[in-house]
């Protein structure tokens, strides 16, 4: 089989590793003078960043914090931070925080040492040139972002798009636990789900599946399976927030080189337009996008059902029904929202949902099953 697989060259996975960030830099990048931690308000709140700049600064560097980050950032933000890295002459740029910032820091990496308009890098491959070092710490364990070139940005007032590109692609990733303690348990829930969702659509992919993607999913799937509920039960447990932030990262791996599906193409447009956040949108739509891929996927699905629900037997129509269910359940447990009209969405939204969903060609042309208009309106019928 012939493929292609890329990933981020260095990964650190302990808890506790970013109190050693100031010495990373200075062994990798001795030259880096004038860093920008890229996060949001939120995060900034916690006080767990402060102890970050204490030692960046110890170690002999200028640290600029941009903390403007918001969920689904809007192209003004991304110029505006790119704006200010560019003259505040950063030299490396770290992503500290969930997707959002994530995202962010790695449009600042390109644009502050480029003249390359956002407007000109949507898209597939259309990142010209190179950007700045840049080191990504995710607080969250969901979207895998650290290890993905892909920036999702929010156009206009509703419209999500993304750039995919090689330049996207972090020369380090900092998995550390101690960065999630303090995660909401819904928050946990959501973002977890939304891990799930990359292992399950990398593994079914219709374009670039591949030996190493659907390795990296399985165990994806399988960390992140058993170790969400202990989490959830207790979020102080740092050996299961570290299995969870492993689990995401891995699923970033695998969906970074065998491309997401439908039901990210039908949760982006629940996250734009009612600022539902990623994770519940993916989790409000997965069951029901499972159901409608049934007949070009089952195979696959059961598959995964053997981490999922292994007590399942017969056909494989049965075990994927299996997963789909166990899918379903866990959403209840962990007592996230499960219907779109949880989230204030109701039948006179659908069609609107329905046509932004088709505009996600990067997502749609990846699913198991083609998806029409009538298709998307109707899982967005069934999710209500």
């Amino acid at each position: 089989m012939n493929f292609e697989f890329r990933t981020v060259p260095y990964l650190i996975n302990q808890p506790g590793s970013t109190a050693q960030l100031g010495i990373l830099v200075a062994q990798h990048y001795p030259a880096t003078k004038r860093v920008m931690i890229v996060t949001d308000k939120g995060f900034l709140a916690t006080g767990q960043v402060h102890p970050i700049i204490i030692q960046l600064e110890q170690s002999g560097l200028e640290v600029v914090v941009y903390a403007n980050v918001v969920a689904d950032p809007p192209t003004a933000t991304v110029l505006s931070a790119a704006s200010q890295a560019k003259n505040a002459r950063i030299d490396l740029v770290i992503g500290l925080g969930g997707g959002s910032s994530m995202d962010v820091a790695k449009l600042i990496a390109v644009l502050a040492n480029s003249e390359q308009e956002l407007s000109s890098m949507f898209g597939i491959g259309n990142v010209s040139g190179t950007r700045l070092p840049l080191i990504q710490i995710p607080t969250t364990a969901g979207t895998g972002s650290e290890v993905t070139p892909i920036a999702i940005v929010t156009t206009g007032s509703t419209t999500k798009m993304g750039v995919v590109a090689p330049q996207l692609y972090a020369d380090m990733a900092i998995l550390d636990a101690e960065l999630t303690l303090g995660l909401p348990t819904a928050v946990t829930a959501a973002t977890g789900i939304d891990a799930m969702v990359h292992a399950i659509e990398a593994y079914t992919t219709r374009h670039k599946k591949n030996p190493l993607s659907d390795m990296l999913a399985k165990e994806a799937l399988a960390l992140l399976w058993n170790n969400i509920e202990l989490v959830c039960a207790d979020g102080n447990n740092i050996h299961a927030r570290q299995a969870m932030l492993l689990g995401s990262m891995l699923a970033g791996q695998a969906f970074a080189n065998a491309p997401c599906a439908a039901v990210h193409a039908l949760a982006y447009p629940i996250g734009g337009v009612f600022h539902v956040p990623h994770g519940l949108s993916n989790s409000l739509v997965l069951p029901h996008v499972l159901r409608f891929n049934l007949p070009n996927a089952a195979n696959l699905y059961a598959e995964l059902a053997a981490i999922i629900a292994p007590e399942a037997t017969g056909s494989a129509e049965k075990r994927s029904n299996a997963l789909i269910e166990a899918v379903a359940a866990l959403t209840q447990r962990v007592g996230i929202p499960t219907r779109l009209r949880d989230v204030d969405i109701h039948e006179k939204d659908l069609d609107q949902l329905a046509a932004d969903a088709m505009l996600q060609t990067r997502l749609l042309g990846n699913n198991p099953r083609e998806v029409s208009l009538q298709d998307a309106r109707e899982i967005y019928a069934s999710a209500l």
